[in-house]
This record gives C-alpha cells, structure tokens and sequence, in this order.
C-alpha cells in the first residue's frame, strides 16, 4: 500500500499516462493522514479555534497574550510547505487518472472553474468525487496501455 501512496512522488510531474484507482486514492489517503498528523501538532501548539472566532475574546488581553506557541508556528509552517510540496503531483495524478477515464486531463480545469459557480460547483464537485470512483477503462486507450495489465505496462518503473 505504501508504495501506492509514494508512486505519484515518483512520477512527480508526469501528466501523461494512466493512473489506477489504488494509486489515486492511496496517495489522497497520504494527504489525508499527513494533514491530521499536522493539523494535531497544530492544535497540541495552542491552535484555539473557538478563541479565534470569539470576538470577545479576543479583545481579552489575557486571551490575546497566551495565543499560539512555537509548536503551532512549527505546525503550521510544515502544514504549508507540504501543501506546496503536492501541489504538482496532486494535479499530476488527477490528470492520469482522467486519462485512465480515456478524458483529457482539462477537465480538471473545467471542474476548478465549475467549482468557483456556487451551486454548479457542488454539482461539478459531485461528479468529479463520482468520476474518480468509477474503474479505468480496460484495455489501452489514446492515452497509453491499461495499468492493470501486467503484460503490457510496468507500472511501478
């Protein structure tokens, strides 16, 4: 499973190809696992969400002068720099996976401007979740050989 959720590493910046369902969701459950991880070093730092959304509070100089510690900065910093870090074979393994759909990876630009459409965002947000769910299509296509078959790809080269 762990080599799964590394391969979109390996293929960093690799928009052309197929992706298999295993390696799209294995590397979301990296992204997800990593940012509670990071989120919880946050919140052991003094992140306090209910102090921060207080008004009130926040006009408490008690309150304002205990604020986050280093820890949440740590956090915080760590949480940004791995954002950065996926942020292109996050895209990189979304646009494989269309392929695998036989779509064209713009699609995925069509879903980010959809989304920016308030109730067509959430329909578009829908679909896309409803897209990467459902299986590749067998055999190859335009856009290079089917991952699941071992005989004609190598998908962990």
């Amino acid at each position: 499973m762990l080599q799964w959720m590394l391969l979109p590493f390996k293929r960093y910046a690799e928009f052309s190809g197929r992706s298999r369902r295993m390696e799209y969701w294995s590397f979301i459950l990296l992204n997800v696992i990593v940012y509670i991880v990071l989120g919880g070093i946050m919140v052991a730092g003094g992140f306090n969400l209910a102090t921060m959304t207080n008004p009130a509070a926040m006009s408490d100089p008690a309150v304002v002068s205990e604020g986050p510690g280093a820890v949440f900065y740590l956090g915080a910093g760590l949480l940004g720099l791995y954002a950065l870090a996926i942020l292109v074979p996050s895209i990189a393994v979304v646009v494989r996976r269309l392929h695998d759909r036989d779509m064209s990876g713009w699609w995925y630009l069509g879903v980010i401007v959809a989304s920016m459409i308030p109730f067509v965002g959430f329909i578009a947000g829908i679909a896309f979740l409803v897209l990467m769910f459902l299986p590749g299509t067998p055999g190859p296509n335009r856009f290079g050989p089917d991952p699941k078959d071992p005989a004609s790809a190598e998908v962990f080269a």
